[in-house]
């Protein structure tokens, strides 16, 4: 969303403007600051000639209503001018999979980063290979030397940065260069940084997804997931979700387009305690290193400093060597984390993880054991206090 200031000169509005005002219209809504919720399917014409020649704003309530048009339009805000329009659908990893759906056919070769989220790579290993299209994992730290892994009927590439587990940093600009250069397409899982610290279209990405499940709903109650396309692909990618009939209820639409409008000050928030917390557990005797690009010590510091404005809340840690049996008491004596699959929302979660019997390209042999952790909102000194109380049960001896 852009305008011209009294000089005549184009600006872009800031991004937390956007977050207010996108997919609002006043008009349309007789000044009522939310949209309605349109529950919806049959949507009547005035005419039969109007049925015929589907004359009219809406077709059907699976295409679209003014409620799920208002969150496409406000994510397509925030994702930037090379974003040429977005799609919803039921959840992240449904949104991954029609991404994926749109730019591959039997016959076809992908390249997935090593580092995916596990449901990335299980749709890989079993709905492509029955589809007849084989996947190759790679080295997410492979830069532009991606091109070494390009086949003939190599059709896209699809990227994850950071990994949800392992935090790799990819060097994304670099490895877009080379595909574009085979026409081959790139596409990404931007749920960590979401759209509003790293706008991954203006870097060279065909489709960017996000799990809106996460930041973007941000209360752990909506199951939501979008994907942003450039203007080349986006026809593709709303071929192929109008013909295998995916799409997104107006009460999940509804509340992720309220989560939307505070984005800014959670992700803000989660980002300034994240990188607390980060600072203080790298710090801590038990702990090895902490698995996090906004650390000045991450490896992929360099890499995350030019292309991303701010980090979410989400990191894992490395703990020295210690008995599993420790790590479970550690985890159990936290109050405030939950143990809990998913992140985003405002309270802080907490698993014990292990990636070393899935990846493939890459050896995942860490030092000791491994959490991840995703740092909610609550205060952050009552979250330290937490841990250093966890700490005293990771070391006794049980």
């Amino acid at each position: 969303m852009s305008e011209h200031d009294d000089d005549g000169n184009f600006r872009e509005r800031g991004l937390n403007t956007q977050l207010v005002v996108g997919g609002r219209d006043l008009t349309s809504f007789h000044g009522f600051i939310n949209p309605p919720v349109y529950h919806a399917s049959t949507v009547l014409y005035r005419t039969a000639r109007d049925l015929l020649d589907e004359r009219g704003k809406y077709r059907y309530g699976r295409t679209g209503t003014p409620t799920t048009e208002a969150l496409e339009n406000a994510f397509r805000n925030i994702e930037g001018k090379d974003c040429a329009g977005v799609v919803l659908l039921p959840s992240g990893l449904c949104a991954i999979s029609m991404a994926l759906l749109t730019v591959l056919a039997s016959g076809d070769h992908l390249l997935v980063s090593d580092n995916v989220y596990r449901p990335t790579r299980n749709f890989c290993n079993d709905v492509l290979v029955r589809l007849g299209i084989e996947t190759t994992f790679f080295d997410p730290l492979i830069g532009s030397d991606i091109s070494k892994q390009n086949r003939s009927n190599t059709q896209a590439i699809f990227l994850e940065a950071p990994g949800s587990q392992s935090f790799e940093m990819q060097d994304i600009p670099a490895i877009a260069s080379v595909a574009h250069d085979k026409g081959v397409a790139v596409l990404i899982d931007n749920s960590w940084a979401t759209p509003y610290f790293f706008r991954a279209l203006s870097k060279g990405v065909d489709l960017s997804i996000c799990a809106g499940t996460k930041y973007i709903g941000g209360h752990s109650d909506v199951m939501i997931g979008m994907v942003s396309a450039n203007a080349s692909f986006l026809p593709r990618l709303k071929e192929t979700i109008y013909a295998i009939g995916q799409c997104v209820g107006p009460d999940v639409a509804y509340l992720a387009l309220r989560g939307m409008r505070t984005l800014g000050v959670r992700l803000s928030r989660h980002y300034q305690t994240g990188l607390l917390i980060a600072e203080w557990l790298s710090k801590r005797p038990e702990v090895s290193r902490v698995l996090y690009p906004a650390l000045k010590t991450d490896p992929g510091y360099s890499i995350w400093q030019r292309d991303f404005t701010g980090a979410s809340g989400l990191f894992s840690v490395i703990l020295k060597p210690v008995p599993l049996a420790n790590v479970y008491a550690f985890v159990d004596a936290l109050k405030l984390f939950g143990k809990g699959y998913s992140w985003g929302g405002y309270e802080s979660l907490v698993i014990i993880f292990d990636c070393s019997d899935y990846r493939t390209a890459t050896r995942w042999v860490p030092e000791g054991p491994a959490l991840r952790f995703h740092i909610g909102l609550e205060d952050v000194e009552d979250l330290i206090l937490d841990l250093e109380g966890s700490f005293k049960e990771l070391a006794k001896t049980i």
